[in-house]
């Protein structure tokens, strides 16, 4: 499939996992039309050519804008998706193996560390503007 297609699967990806939504949960808010589970999956992974329908109903399951689906800032490319879903599969594999308290820590310190490097990134920008 397309590049663009697996970059709009991967953030339809983080957008759900942002909201705390499994793959399951969003194909119930899909109402009628009755996504499967397995169908929310290819189209995260890009597997699958959808419709602008579709992609309508999948905004409207997970209440979002336009705008939020399209913004691909965070995402550096296809090629890096790859590469970071492997690094994330090895933490997620190195954290299932410790308790939910040092899983609760890891996870502060990350959105603490990132919250930074974002604040960090804003001021730099309005600086140099």
């Amino acid at each position: 499939m397309s590049d663009f297609l697996k970059l709009v699967g991967e953030q339809l990806r983080i957008i759900r996992v942002s909201k705390g939504l499994s793959q399951e949960e969003v194909a119930e808010k899909t109402g009628k039309l009755g996504f499967s589970k397995g169908r929310i999956s290819n189209i995260e992974h890009g597997q699958s050519n959808i419709t602008l329908s579709t992609l309508e109903t999948l905004m409207k399951a997970l209440d979002i804008a336009p705008e939020e689906l399209f913004n691909f800032q965070k995402l550096s490319g296809v090629t890096d998706i790859e590469e970071k879903n492997i690094v994330l599969d090895i933490h997620r594999s190195v954290l299932r193996e410790r308790n939910l308290d040092e899983v609760k820590y890891v996870v502060r310190i990350t959105n603490d560390f990132l919250n930074t490097i974002d604040s960090q990134s804003k001021k730099n920008s309005s600086n140099n503007q």
